[in-house]
């Protein structure tokens, strides 16, 4: 019977506010650059955007992975909810997107108002190119699988560069 039950919708995502992508495309024509961030290899980074600003992500060295984290600068209690951003929006992000803030918060952190590798499309798997689908690597999920001590993963960069 349960087999049988009909699916409930528990978000309805359609009901979110829209974003104004012709704004944001507006809004970067006459941008600039203010300030550099290069982050080598397996290594992390931090930087402050003010509200209302712009941040650009590229990969300047070929493919590589890039786990980004976000935190209210005015409230560090603050961050990203990956968990929440891919319930509202996809496991796979794009133009248009925003990305959430936890509870009790839950507000857009930030929104994709570009995205260069969109030509990639979806694959035959439904997989596309930046995914809200799980965590970053860290030394404990390695310690517990593999029994190695292993400190130069996402996570742990992260934490150096906080």
């Amino acid at each position: 019977e349960r087999k049988r039950a009909k699916a409930v919708i528990a978000y309805r995502v359609d009901l979110l506010p829209r974003v104004d992508v012709r704004f944001y495309e507006s809004a970067r024509k006459d941008w600039r650059k203010s300030s550099e961030v290069l982050v080598p290899p397996r290594e992390a980074r931090c930087f402050e955007v003010p509200k209302g600003h712009f941040f650009r992500i590229c990969c300047v060295e070929g493919p590589q992975v890039g786990d980004l984290n976000l935190w209210s600068s005015t409230n560090l209690q603050e961050r990203f909810y990956s968990g929440k951003t891919r319930q509202l929006h996809a496991t796979h992000l794009t133009k248009g997107d925003r990305l959430w803030s936890c509870f009790p918060f839950l507000r857009p952190m930030a929104t994709i108002t570009d995205d260069t590798l969109a030509w990639y499309g979806f694959d035959e798997d439904g997989a596309s190119v930046h995914d809200v689908i799980g965590t970053r690597c860290d030394p404990y999920s390695n310690q517990l699988l593999k029994g190695e001590d292993y400190d130069h993963c996402c996570h742990s960069n992260l934490i150096r560069a906080l």
